[in-house]
C-alpha cells in the first residue's frame, strides 16, 4: 500500500489501461473474434505442455512437426501451467499484464535516468499505453513478441543503470520469445554501445550481449528449428525479394543499398492491396513523434530491423499499421522520444513538448482504428463503439451448443472456434479433418483459410457422405461422425 500511495499516478493510470486492454482482447475472445492462428495454436501448445506432451502444429498442417519447428517460442512452455486457471483466456491475460509491466518499466526507467523532470516518467508512461501498435497487438489474438517487447524498458533501464547481471538476464528472457527477437536485440546492443561508448565497462559488457543474441540466432535459426521442422529447415524466412535466406538478404542490402531503401516505400512485389500501406505507416510513426529521434540517432538504429522484418516482407499484411506488427515499436519510440524533450532545459519547453507528442500521438491511435488504407476489423478494436461488445448471432447459445462436444473428443472446428475448443490433444482448423470425430462451422464467421466456393463444397461433401450425422443446428452446426 506504501508503494501505491507514493505511485498513486502510475498505479491508477496502469490500472485504467490494463481494464481498457482487457476490454478489448478478452471481450473479443468472448465473441469469437480470435482464430486458429494464433490464439488456438498457442492455447492448444501451453495445454499439451502444461500435460507434459510435445506441442505440435497438426492443427494447421498436414505434417506431423513439433511447433517449435515454426517458431522456437519458449514462453509458451513457461506460462503453460497458468492454463489450469485461466483456461483459453490465459496468454490474453498474459499479454494484458505483460503490457502494463512495460509502462511500469518505462515509468521507473525515467524516473531513475531522467529524474529532473517530474511529469516526464508519467508522460512517457502514457505515450506507450496509448501507442497505436499497443492497441494493435490487443486487437488480434496473443504473440510472445509482444511479452519480449515489454522487457526492453526494464532492460534499457538495467544497462543504464549499469547492472550487469539484470542486463543479461532480461536479454536470455527476450531471447526465449522467438527466433527474430535476436535480430532486434544486436541492434539494441549496437545502439547502446553508440551511446555508452565512453563507458569501456558497460561497452564491453554490451558486446557480450552482442554476442549471445548473435550466436543464438544461428544457432536457433540453423540447427535447432530445422531440427524440428518436417521439411528440415526453417521455413519462416519470406523475404523474397532479397533472397532465400538471411545471408543473401544482407548481401541483398549491402550491393543494393539505393533499390532496397526504395522498397521500405513501395509496393515491392506488387501485391493487388499493398499500394500505400508503407507510407501509412511512415506517416503514423513521424505523428508518433519519430522525428525527434534524429537528435538520437541511435534509437533510429534500435528501429531499423523492425522495419526491415516488416517492410520487406512478402506479405503485404505485415506491412501496415494493423494486428501486432507493431509493437516493437513502442518501448523504443517511448523512451527514446522522450529522452530527447527530457533534455532540454526549459521545463515549460519540456512539458510542451510531452504534450504535444502525446497528443498527435493518441490521435495516430484513433487514426489506425477509425480509418485506415490497410484493412482492419474496426469491431475488433473499437472499444468505444457499441459493435464491439455485440454479434450478429446469439453468442450464448454458440457456447451451450459447444459443450456438446466431450472434452477428449478430437474435433476440426472454423478458425473463430478453435480457441474455444483448444484445449484437448486433438484440435484441427476446418477444413483439415484427420481424426476428428467432431465438426464445427458456421456460415456467419467467414469461410478462411478457403473461399466461399471451397468453403461450400467441402460442406456439401461432408454432409453428403452418409459419413456424418448433424447433432446440432442453431447459430453453428455441429457434425458428428457416425
Amino acid at each position: 500500500m506504501q508503494l501505491i500511495k507514493k505511485n498513486k499516478a502510475l498505479f491508477l493510470t496502469s490500472l485504467i489501461f490494463g481494464l481498457l486492454y482487457a476490454t478489448i482482447s478478452l471481450v473479443n475472445h468472448y465473441l469469437f473474434r480470435t482464430y486458429a492462428l494464433d490464439l488456438g495454436l498457442y492455447t492448444n501448445a501451453i495445454y499439451k505442455y502444461a500435460h507434459f506432451q510435445i506441442a505440435d502444429s497438426e492443427m494447421i498442417k498436414s505434417v506431423s512437426e513439433p511447433i517449435l519447428g515454426g517458431h522456437f517460442d519458449l514462453y509458451l512452455i513457461i506460462f503453460s501451467p497458468l492454463v489450469y486457471l485461466f483456461g483459453t483466456y490465459t496468454l490474453l491475460i498474459v499479454q494484458v499484464v505483460a503490457v502494463v509491466f512495460g509502462g511500469i518499466g518505462v515509468h521507473q526507467f525515467f524516473k531513475k535516468i531522467k529524474p529532473k523532470h517530474q511529469l516526464i516518467p508519467i508522460f512517457a508512461t502514457v505515450y506507450f499505453y496509448t501507442f497505436f501498435g499497443v492497441f494493435g497487438a490487443f486487437s488480434f489474438d496473443y504473440h510472445s513478441v509482444v511479452i519480449a517487447a515489454c522487457i526492453i524498458p526494464w532492460f534499457l533501464l538495467a544497462v543504464y543503470s549499469h547492472k550487469k547481471t539484470t542486463s543479461t538476464v532480461l536479454l536470455l528472457l527476450m531471447l526465449m520469445a522467438q527466433e527474430n527477437v535476436s535480430i532486434a536485440l544486436l541492434f539494441i546492443c549496437l545502439a547502446l554501445i553508440i551511446e555508452h561508448r565512453k563507458n569501456r565497462s558497460t561497452v564491453l559488457h554490451l558486446l557480450k550481449l552482442f554476442s549471445i543474441s548473435l550466436l543464438y540466432f544461428l544457432v536457433v535459426m540453423f540447427v535447432v528449428i530445422p531440427s524440428f521442422s518436417a521439411e528440415n529447415t526453417y521455413t519462416g524466412f519470406l523475404y523474397s525479394s532479397l533472397g532465400e535466406t538471411p545471408f543473401q538478404a544482407v548481401k541483398t542490402i549491402i550491393t543494393h543499398p539505393i533499390d532496397s531503401f526504395v522498397m521500405l516505400f513501395t509496393n515491392h512485389n506488387n501485391s493487388i492491396y499493398g499500394d500505400y500501406i508503407k507510407l501509412e505507416l511512415h506517416f503514423i510513426m513521424v505523428f508518433s513523434g519519430l522525428l525527434f529521434l534524429l537528435k538520437k540517432p541511435h534509437f533510429i538504429l534500435m528501429l531499423l530491423p523492425i522495419y526491415f522484418q516488416k517492410l520487406f516482407h512478402d506479405n503485404y499484411s505485415m506491412w501496415g499499421i494493423g494486428d501486432h506488427y507493431n509493437i516493437e515499436f513502442a518501448p523504443i519510440m517511448a523512451i527514446g522520444v522522450f529522452i530527447v524533450i527530457s533534455e532540454f532545459k526549459k521545463t515549460k519547453l519540456v512539458n510542451g513538448l510531452a504534450i504535444g507528442v502525446l497528443v498527435l500521438s493518441i490521435a495516430s491511435t484513433i487514426r489506425t482504428m477509425d480509418s485506415t488504407i490497410h484493412f482492419t476489423d474496426k469491431s475488433r478494436i473499437r472499444f468505444y463503439q457499441a459493435k464491439h461488445y455485440q454479434k450478429d448471432y446469439a453468442v450464448k447459445t454458440v457456447y451451450q451448443q459447444l459443450k456438446m462436444i466431450p472434452k477428449e473428443a478430437s474435433v476440426s472446428a472454423q478458425s473463430p472456434f478453435v480457441p474455444h475448443l483448444s484445449l484437448r490433444e486433438n484440435i484441427y482448423q476446418f477444413p483439415i479433418i484427420k481424426d476428428a470425430e467432431y465438426i464445427v462451422y458456421s456460415k456467419k464467421e467467414g469461410f478462411y483459410p478457403l473461399n466461399e466456393e471451397e468453403f461450400t463444397n467441402a460442406i456439401q461433401a461432408l454432409e453428403s457422405s452418409g459419413e456424418w450425422e448433424v447433432i446440432s443446428n442453431e447459430e453453428v452446426v455441429i457434425l458428428k461422425k457416425k
